[in-house]
């Protein structure tokens, strides 16, 4: 081999500019031990040369050539596939000219060499068989003709060869090809857990373990006494082995019921999270720009970029201006990154300029901050850098505050059963080591009394363990977020459903969540000349806007049409079938204002007749956006500005003239009468825009201030501006609104309106609204000038914040959290993002809302509705109340079948428990499960909203609560160990006949189940008042599960005698058990009657010595499981040492393995050397 050289050969490309001659099959290469491929695609290896020979003929260019050009180890790595990415760099039928791994080395990471590499923004657009300015074709079906990588790549200068046409079969979807090669936006589902993986983890609990295996002892101790033994004579044979039996299949119906409703869960946020990610994106195709579905875009797709945008898709920057993209949810940098046209970057990389600064790419997952434009799909799905990142780190989802805070409560209870049936099993098992000594039974008989005692203590750890309270919260947060959907409720994160119901101050943006969003120019008023709708206003000598606009001279309207629709960034589109515009509702309105009545024929022809230097989009913090055009007499240039029309009416200081645009000083006088006319509209509730300009003869001028950037500051151009005039806006406030704004102040609720609006129109449509009454009314300059303290002062008087910016909302809410509020805040921009963050619960706009706030926000107001933001209130309280209502039934029972089973098993002389295992189980399920699906599925009443908010601090189980937990278990407790000690006196049974015995078992069985079903639904309401059936006929879910409760529990005493160890009752019974049972309904309304606060002080007496017991119990417990942990660490610490020291023995064992190189290696003829290395016997 020529030179010997082993070494892989590389590819050198030359970037400087080269002459018209120096095509692709011309190119030549470089230095020794690198080679020039004689065809296009670098990827092919030429038909008449070995790649591993030295050309004989190569150019060597000076080392000052190859500053700032892209290496050539850079240029041939450029499109090689990364390890386990090769089957992106294969597609079958492939018609166009790259493969989504090519197209992904664009962006993974940004790659320069990459994107000459694919020849460009001309190469891609023309490999993907699309085109930059039309998009593309809406009739696309299959692809017609093929494209090959050499083609794509060839610059303008290159001879381009003709593509066949592509023989394939017809097709009737639209972009078959395009979506089999490249994919689709869509993400491939994260999959639900099993219901058999469920199930699976379900049986994996401790308890369930320990108890399974009670329960299999038991059945085989039952099946040897029933197969193994001989019965005496005329004995009934043995039945033991039912209750092994019933207990195994109680822990499957247990176990299978808790995870269905956990599969139910999961299966309904993934819905949940399918429309969370669903949304609108502004593209092209055909020439004509319309609003897309995001999981629609393919590759080859031409989309709009605006500010707040959230980029959905990879892709590469064909035109705007000042684009500025915020990557750092995608690279980790935190700088606003300004884009490069991509035509711009390869004529900069191909004159051999320097490359720093260049960057067309446009990231998917980035955020637009500033600027405008359109850029070029090249990857979607799971090809794209954002696609990437998020099937890498999908996660579960995170627990709520509310359901970590419910699972410390579980753990507490859990603690305090364990310990209740630890005491009991020792007590039970020392009378039972005691009374061996004179047991006649058989071992086995003794052997199966023992397992008893275990498993009637193990039933009460399982009891006891409120596994269903993770499950309540879980199941009323599901049901809450799916019914919010239906009531235009997006809630992104689960928290903000617990969060809103406590929610003590909104603050709401007005247009399109307190006004319709509906806007129509009603007035205005140019010069001498006015216009107005009726009743839009006052005004003397206002024409109607018809006639207003026949007088206007061509010039005049020329003025007004360029200054509506050049400076904006809506569109036309079509919705319904009709012809309409789509962007901001302000500027639709204005741009209906010239289509109607000035003479617009088409948007985007009145932009294309102008030539467009510079756009800047809408900035919040001057309120105006503003524009640069060309003359068409080439005389200068004209800036074109709207915006807030008392802020613009500062930066001016002359005045047009409607009839000839001449210009004039524009007077004190002037600005008296201008700002009274602002304020007559204002008090009508209109919007007022002005409408100003300046001619420039250079752009920039002279005078204009520079950043460090090189760009133009804005600010030092906005002054001695031409007042041409302004116009009135109605946006009529949202009917149900004050209704709305009315029934969350009755709840405790402060509602604070944020505009940006002027405080005049500000105050009208708070005042319409119900938000104004005597309260305090600021501006934005003259909030944030307050020091905290008097902020402080007086935030509880605010009702109205005008003319505010984002750090204004911000600042407001983030003082309101500080003085103890949970804060509620609206916002639609990318600048409220902020605010959003800082708030308790963020609510962005789905309608004029831009995709960063909805990022930014927890719940997304579908219809940009106040009254929505009611709805979130109303479901965030019901989640809170069907939490708290499962709690005080949880607790109730806990505390009473722990206290039965306790006392009736240390009582009896056979040291049975009055509740069966089997029974117990069917109480755990009746209490667990059952409960959690008929009271956490609760939907709110009007009556939530006739109470205050919790505070923060609030406990969780409340002084109410407890009063009726306490009750309740008394009441229980004190009916139960009547029939159970007294049962016999009472139904004149004899305690020796064993039928009665069982009679009275079953009684007492079926009392206590009818007693929950009855406090089921005294526990629908958490407060004093009396009506249990409030709203009940609104919850199928509770109705349906009481239904299935009552009828098993009928069945069960019928029929399942052998397993639950009772018997059928007569009517007499039967009649016993539920009106005892029943007497738990007018007994709750005595607990209710009993003032609350004596039951506080009673309760606080009472109950310091059980938290000193819990506390010394958690403690103990605390240390034993530190011990154990201890142990267990100590045991896996030694294994992990075993291991390590084998594995240690073996790396010395074996010999190392160094490659390396010589030293002549810089000179690119090196041979590389491979040498084994012993470390004991040196270098071989």
């Amino acid at each position: 081999m020529a030179s010997g050289n082993l070494a892989p050969p590389r590819l050198v490309v030359d970037t400087r500019t080269r002459p018209r001659s120096d095509t692709n099959e011309t190119r030549a290469v470089t230095p020794a031990g690198s080679f020039v491929s004689s065809v296009s695609n670098p990827f092919l290896t030429p038909s008449h040369s070995n790649p591993f020979l030295t050309p004989a003929q190569t150019l060597t260019p000076a080392p000052s050539e190859y500053v700032a050009s892209i290496t050539a180890v850079e240029y041939e790595s450029a499109l090689n596939p990364d390890p386990g990415t090769e089957g992106d760099f294969q597609v079958e039928n492939n018609p166009f000219a790259f493969s989504p791994g090519q197209l992904n080395k664009l962006q993974n990471p940004k790659s320069l060499a990459a994107y000459r590499a694919l020849g460009g923004l001309t190469g891609i657009a023309r490999g993907l068989q699309t085109d930059t300015n039309a998009g593309l074709s809406l009739d696309e079906t299959a692809v017609r003709t093929s494209i090959r990588y050499d083609q794509a790549t060839r610059r303008a200068s290159d001879k381009f060869i003709e593509s066949p046409e592509r023989v394939s079969k017809p097709e009737s979807d639209s972009f078959v090809d395009r979506s089999r090669v490249f994919g689709k936006n869509v993400l491939p589902a994260k999959a639900a857990t099993p219901i058999w993986t469920l199930m699976w983890n379900a049986c994996k609990d401790t308890v369930i373990i320990v108890l399974a295996v009670a329960a299999v002892i038991s059945l085989a101790l039952g099946l040897y006494e029933r197969f193994g033994t001989v019965p005496e004579p005329g004995a009934a044979p043995s039945l033991d082995w039912v209750e092994g039996v019933a207990i195994i299949i109680a822990i499957i119906i247990v176990t299978l019921v808790g995870s269905l409703n956990d599969w139910q869960k999961e299966r309904a946020f993934v819905k949940l999270n399918a429309k969370k990610e669903d949304r609108q994106i502004k593209i092209v195709r055909s020439g004509k720009s319309f609003m897309l579905n995001v999981h629609d875009i393919l590759v080859g797709d031409v989309l709009h970029l605006e500010p707040g945008d959230l980029i959905p898709v990879d892709g590469i920057f064909i035109t705007g201006h000042d684009l500025k993209c915020d990557e750092s949810s995608a690279t980790g940098e935190s700088d606003a990154i300004k884009k490069t046209p991509g035509e711009l970057a390869m004529s900069a990389l191909e004159s051999g300029s320097d490359p720093t600064g260049l960057d067309p790419f446009i990231l998917s997952g980035s955020k637009v901050l500033e600027g405008m434009g359109t850029f070029l799909c090249t990857s979607v799905g799971v090809h794209s850098s954002f696609g990437k990142i998020m099937m890498s780190v999908r996660t579960d989802i995170e627990s709520t505050p509310l359901q970590k805070k419910l699972e410390g409560l579980a753990m507490a209870i859990a603690k305090l059963g364990a310990s209740a049936a630890l005491l009991l099993f020792f007590v039970l098992l020392f009378r039972f080591i005691g009374g061996l000594s004179t047991d006649t039974r058989t071992p086995s008989e003794k052997g199966s009394a023992f397992l008893d005692i275990l498993i009637v203590a193990v039933t009460i750890i399982v009891v006891a363990v409120p596994e269903g309270l993770p499950l309540a919260v879980t199941l009323a947060l599901a049901f809450a977020t799916q019914r919010l959907l239906k009531e235009n409720n997006l809630v992104r994160v689960l928290r903000a459903c617990e969060t809103m119901g406590n929610a003590t101050a909104i603050c709401s943006d007005k247009t399109g969540t307190l006004t319709t969003n509906k806007m129509t120019v009603v007035a205005g008023t140019f010069g001498q000349s006015s216009f107005a709708a009726k009743s839009a206003s006052e005004e003397q000598g206002a024409q109607p806007v018809s006639q207003w606009a026949v007088s206007l001279p061509p010039k005049t309207k020329d003025a007004i049409l360029q200054s509506v629709a050049i400076n904006s960034t809506a569109f036309e589109g079509e919705e319904a079938g009709q012809s309409t515009f789509i962007g901001s509702k302000t500027e639709t309105a204005l741009l209906q204002l010239v289509r109607d009545h000035l003479g617009m024929q088409s948007l985007a022809e009145a932009q294309a007749n102008e030539t467009i230097v510079q756009m800047i989009p809408f900035d919040s913090a001057k309120k105006c956006m503003c524009a640069v055009i060309k003359l068409q007499d080439g005389s200068g240039y004209r800036l074109l500005v709207k915006g807030a029309s008392e802020i613009l009416l500062t930066y001016c200081s002359e005045k047009a003239d409607i009839q000839s645009l001449a210009t004039g000083a524009l007077t004190l006088d002037d600005r008296h009468k201008l700002t009274s006319v602002i304020d007559s509209y204002a008090k009508g509730s209109l919007r007022t825009i002005g409408i100003v300009y300046k001619d420039f003869p250079q752009w920039p001028p002279a005078y204009a201030n520079m950043d460090e950037d090189g760009e133009l500051q804005f600010d030092s151009v906005l002054k001695d501006l031409v007042w041409l005039g302004l116009v009135g806006i109605q946006d009529p406030v949202r009917p149900g609104v004050p209704e709305a704004v009315r029934k969350a102040q009755h709840a405790g609720v402060v509602v604070r309106m944020v505009t940006g609006d002027n405080a005049i129109t500000a105050q009208a449509i708070a005042t319409e609204c119900g938000i104004y009454t005597d309260g305090l009314i600021m501006k934005g300059p003259e909030f944030r000038r307050l020091s905290e303290a008097e902020m402080d002062a007086r935030l509880p008087k605010l009702q109205v914040l005008a003319r505010s910016s984002p750090e204004d909302k911000r600042i407001l809410v983030a003082r309101l959290k500080a003085l103890g509020e949970t804060v509620a805040v609206t916002g639609d921009g990318t600048n409220d993002a902020p605010a959003l963050k800082t708030a308790d619960v963020g609510f962005s706009m789905g309608i004029c809302g831009t995709e960063v706030a909805k990022e930014a926000s927890e719940i997304v107001l579908m219809d940009d509705n106040f009254t929505s933001i009611l709805t979130a209130l109303k479901w965030g309280r019901a989640v809170n109340d069907s939490v708290q209502k499962f709690l005080q039934f949880q607790i109730t029972v806990n505390i009473t079948a722990v206290l039965l089973a306790f006392v009736s098993a240390v009582s009896s002389a056979d040291n049975e428990s009055v509740l069966t295992a089997v029974q117990l189980l069917w109480v755990n399920l009746i209490m667990d499960t059952f409960a959690a699906l008929a009271l956490a599925t609760d939907p709110p009443t009007e009556s939530v909203l006739d109470r205050k908010p919790q505070p923060k601090s609030a406990p969780l189980i409340t002084i109410n609560m407890w009063k009726m937990i306490v009750g309740q278990a008394i009441f229980q407790l004190a009916v139960t160990f009547t029939l159970y000690f007294g049962g016999n006196a009472i139904l004149g049974y004899d305690p020796h006949n064993e039928t009665q015995q069982t009679e009275l078992n079953t009684v007492v069985f079926n009392t206590f189940v009818w007693m929950q079903i009855f406090n089921e639904f005294n526990n629908r309401r958490l407060d004093n008042k009396f009506n249990i059936f409030e709203g009940v006929h609104r919850n199928k879910f509770f109705i349906l599960i009481n239904f299935i409760m009552i009828g098993a529990q009928i069945a069960i005493v019928f029929v399942g005698g052998a397993a639950f160890e009772i018997t059928a009752l007569n009517g007499t019974q039967w009649a016993i058990c539920v009106v005892a049972a029943a007497v738990s309904l007018p007994w709750a309304v005595l607990v209710r009657l009993f003032p609350d606060e004596w039951f506080a002080k009673i309760a606080k007496t009472v109950g310091a010595p059980v938290v000193i017991v819990y506390r010394s119990l958690a403690r103990v417990c605390d240390k034993l499981g530190a011990v154990f942990g201890r142990m267990w660490s100590k045991t896996e610490a030694s294994r992990e040492d075993e291991i390590e020291k084998g594995v240690s023995q073996e790396k010395e064992a074996a010999p190392e393995i160094v490659v390396s190189e010589s030293n002549n290696a810089l000179l690119g003829n090196s041979t590389p050397a491979i040498q084994i290395q012993d470390l004991e016997q040196g270098r071989i």
